[in-house]
């Protein structure tokens, strides 16, 4: 496996952990729609959250967070909307991002985006 794809499971086992840990109950991870997949559904109470982690080593060519495009963001969108179609969802929504840093040297850092992005705006 390459190193980039072993980084990527590894913060989102971490997000996973730290939504676990926040009480988050998670539904579905790496749901696939056509060619997008979602990282985590889950139901923060009753609010379903569509979560997209990005993991990087480090930070020289900027901060986990930044790297959500927002061609990324319409295609999570459009997996959700086919997502609640399949389970017949009738209950509020959030898109979140959680970025997580696995530096070399230092303790792994996860840090929680809630409400990252808005469908159509």
């Amino acid at each position: 496996m390459a190193r980039h794809n072993d980084t990527g499971h590894k913060g989102e086992a971490l997000a996973r952990k730290f939504l676990e840990n926040k009480g988050y109950r998670v539904l579905e991870t790496n749901w696939r729609y056509r060619r997008a997949e979602i990282d985590i559904i889950a139901k923060d109470g009753e609010i379903l959250v569509f979560v997209e982690v990005k993991t990087r080593s480090s930070t020289a060519f900027g901060r986990p967070e930044e790297f959500v495009s927002t061609k990324k963001e319409q295609f999570m969108i459009d997996s959700a909307s086919a997502y609640m179609e399949a389970i017949g969802h009738n209950w509020e929504i959030r898109f979140d991002i959680i970025a997580v840093l696995l530096p070399a040297n230092a303790a792994p850092e996860v840090e929680h985006f809630k409400d990252a992005f808005f469908p159509g705006i």
